[in-house]
């Protein structure tokens, strides 16, 4: 894991003619499902574009960021628009149909996260759903490395502008982060520069 953690790097170009097999991305959307999140609710969904069509249109949209042209694929980090009772009893109701788990049992949990929830203000929804959102993109940066798929996580896209090509308000979704996946391309000269860390020392603290 670790050598495949160093052969990966922020890609700025794939070889569009290379594409990504189904079974790598079923792989993808099984780790994206098993993320863990907070409270284990899964306020994040996942957008998965290979139309080339669309490709190009939500390349206008990312500041001229080339991998979102020659990418075998986008995947777009979205965040659930809407996180309330409604919400999270679903998700109650899952555990109590998967685990087989009394009502009784689930219930003072449930009550705590229902009335939490209603004490937040929407940013600071929004705000834990996005960090959510994180940590799903970094499972699938250590998945992405482990199959030896090239990927390039993004923050620089216009948010409004995806969730319109998309029609994600119609699914009650916002787009989050953007990870274009496919393969280096031969002529990407940033594949062979060395990786630049903070040493061991710096960053790792013991007691």
């Amino acid at each position: 894991m670790i050598d495949a953690l160093k052969w990966r790097y922020a890609t700025k170009k794939f070889d569009d003619s290379r594409k990504i097999d189904s079974d790598k991305i079923e792989l993808l959307k099984k780790g994206f499902n098993l993320t863990p999140t907070s409270y284990g609710l899964q306020p994040i969904r996942l957008v998965i574009i290979k139309d080339q069509n669309l490709k190009d249109r939500l390349f206008e949209h990312s500041y001229n960021q080339i991998q979102v042209k020659t990418a075998s694929h986008i995947l777009v980090i979205c965040i659930e628009n809407t996180v309330d009772e409604k919400f999270i009893n679903h998700n109650f109701e899952l555990q109590k149909e998967i685990r087989k788990a009394e009502d009784e049992i689930v219930k003072p949990f449930r009550d705590f996260l229902i009335k939490d929830f209603t004490n937040r203000n929407d940013q600071q929804i929004k705000a834990w759903g996005i960090n959510q959102a994180y940590l799903a993109m970094g499972n699938l940066l250590t998945i992405c490395a482990a199959e030896k798929i090239d990927a390039c996580p993004m923050e620089g896209f216009e948010n409004k502008a995806y969730d319109d090509i998309l029609n994600l308000h119609d699914k009650g979704i916002s787009s989050a982060l953007v990870l274009p996946i496919g393969y280096r391309a031969e002529d990407d000269k940033f594949a062979d520069f060395k990786k630049v860390r903070r040493p061991q020392e710096e960053t790792i603290i013991e007691y």
